[in-house]
């Protein structure tokens, strides 16, 4: 992260917009080239959601077989770093988010991880969203 100002916490709705056009907007690909030249953090969930969606998404027919791995590889090229503090925080601090604001806690992750690191948070999900907002944590796009 080239500047705390600059800290962005990417989701995987997000991630995986890059890899859908359907998914894709303006938005989300301005954010892919934030994330390309300044880098993002996300909480160490992240690569695992990330690798079911796509697991899912070859499974249902909407990526070729087998190109699971050569997507997540592109992914690894990005300047993105896991949070090593989500597990020890998991069972207070994302917990007490994630029943005050209705999230579940893979989604309260993302915003204990924002609220820390004074980041933006990059979300598609709409509840999510909400509740960033609801907590002063600016919200992207």
């Amino acid at each position: 992260m080239k500047d705390a100002a600059d800290a962005v916490v990417i989701d995987a709705s997000i991630a995986l917009s890059w890899c859908f056009r359907d998914e894709a907007t303006p938005e989300t690909d301005a954010i892919y080239v934030r994330v390309r030249d300044v880098g993002a953090i996300v909480p160490s969930l992240w690569h695992l959601e990330l690798g079911n969606a796509l697991l899912q998404a070859e499974k249902r027919g909407r990526i070729t077989d087998g190109s699971v791995p050569g997507r997540l590889e592109l992914f690894g090229q990005l300047p993105i770093v896991a949070d090593t503090e989500t597990t020890a925080r998991a069972w207070h601090e994302t917990l007490i988010i994630a029943k005050a604001e209705g999230l579940t806690m893979y989604g309260a992750a993302y915003l204990e991880l924002a609220l820390r690191e004074g980041a933006s948070l990059a979300s598609k999900d709409e509840a999510l969203r909400r509740a960033a907002g609801k907590l002063g944590v600016p919200v992207l796009p």
